[in-house]
Formats: C-alpha cells, sequence, structure tokens
C-alpha cells in the first residue's frame, strides 16, 4: 500500500493563497492602510470594468519616508496573507509607490504627488467617498 503524500508547507501556503478571495485580500490591504495611519484612503472597486484587479486603492503617507515603509508593511502582510510576495514599484524614491498584490492594485503617493496625477479622477471616480482613514 503506497503512502497518501502530505502537503508541504510551501503546498499548504499555496493553497491558502488560493483560498483567500479578492474580497478577504481587499480587506487585509485596507486594515494594514488603516493601522499604518494612511491618509485619505479611497478604494475604487474594478470588477467588471477592468481585467487588471478588482480592486484599486489610493492613499496617501505625509512623507517619503512613511509611504515608503507603508508600503514595505503592506507587501510583508500580503505575503504573510497569501502565501505569495507583492510586487513593489516605486519604492526608491517612495513619492509614488505602486503594490500589486493581485487581485488588489495598491497607490502609495505623497499628498503633492497625488493631486498632480489624480488617479480618482482618470478612473472616473470623481465623487470620492469620504476618506476611511478619517472615518476614526
Amino acid at each position: 500500500m503506497t503512502p497518501i503524500p502530505t502537503a508541504s508547507p510551501s503546498t499548504r501556503d499555496s493553497a491558502h493563497a488560493a483560498d483567500l478571495s479578492a474580497e478577504d485580500l481587499h480587506a487585509l490591504v485596507m486594515q494594514s492602510l488603516d493601522d499604518d495611519q494612511a491618509q485619505e484612503i479611497v478604494s475604487i472597486p474594478l470588477a467588471g470594468k477592468s481585467s487588471i484587479a478588482d480592486y484599486m486603492v489610493i492613499a496617501s503617507g505625509r512623507s517619503s519616508r512613511q509611504v515608503a515603509a507603508m508600503a514595505q508593511k503592506l507587501a510583508e502582510r500580503v505575503k504573510q496573507g497569501t502565501g505569495r510576495p507583492a510586487r513593489i514599484e516605486g519604492l526608491p524614491t517612495a513619492d509614488w509607490v505602486l503594490i500589486d498584490a493581485g487581485d488588489v492594485i495598491v497607490h502609495l503617493f505623497r499628498p503633492e504627488v497625488r493631486s498632480f496625477y489624480n488617479l480618482e479622477r482618470m478612473w472616473g471616480f470623481t465623487d470620492s467617498p469620504t476618506p476611511q482613514a478619517a472615518a476614526h
């Protein structure tokens, strides 16, 4: 009789990653940004509008240092929660950092850079809801 194979830790991590829904990943991202005191957090649902992701989250940090720290912590939390690394672009200058977590794309900005690019307007989200970071 052949033994039944057991899942190795890496196989279990992959299975866990597949079980994490887009909504759960979105909740993880939102909680991480809230924990790190991100400002003006806006979430734009993309499901049915774009194939790049189910959600786009845009937030600001008070300085390049805070933006970089938020991006690094978010990437760590995504890896812990999903078992797969998030891709990060723009970390050296940290004026605008993009974190690709798969079903959720996160843009972190310094405030003046965010107002210059105005991604919310580009995505047709000009009537921004009340920022969730201020809802404490």
